[in-house]
């Protein structure tokens, strides 16, 4: 496994499911599910594994520890992508990132993870209820079988 099309291809498999492993303050690990595909990084067009939350705990473990993993399995296929993250969201200021832009990049986010939507207005107004954030990991290790 050495690049994200090989992500690509095994989240295509099952939905963009995806584990997503945070660093708690003790150093325990924190896992949850959430949908997840790559985009290019808002600012430097890099490609990055991306997902939307309105997670408290992992936005604690995030701001204070910017880093995850998040792991990719269809059947016995799986990748995992580490790196270092960025959150973009209302409570999270992000350079370049006005509410209309956030706006915009959790709906690609959204879909890069391979979601549908039949009524985009609603979509947007539960977001912003919500106050979901974009999250972005930079692959440091791709790895995977």
């Amino acid at each position: 496994m050495t690049d994200l099309q090989d992500v690509d291809r095994i989240a295509a498999a099952d939905h963009h499911l995806a584990v997503v492993s945070t660093t708690r303050a003790d150093g325990s690990v924190q896992a949850s599910v959430v949908n997840a595909g790559t985009i290019g990084h808002p600012a430097s067009g890099d490609q990055v594994v991306a997902f939307v939350t309105y997670g408290p705990a992992k936005f604690a473990h995030l701001r204070a520890r910017p880093r995850a993993t998040v792991v990719f399995r269809a059947g016995w296929n799986w990748a995992a992508v580490e790196g270092r993250t960025e959150i973009a969201g209302p409570d999270d200021p992000f350079p370049g990132i006005d509410p209309e832009r956030l706006r915009l990049l959790l709906r690609e986010i959204f879909t890069a993870a391979g979601g549908t939507h039949d009524d985009w207005a609603a979509y947007d107004r539960v977001m912003a209820e919500q106050r979901r954030a974009a999250v972005f990991v930079h692959p440091e290790r791709v790895y995977g079988n």
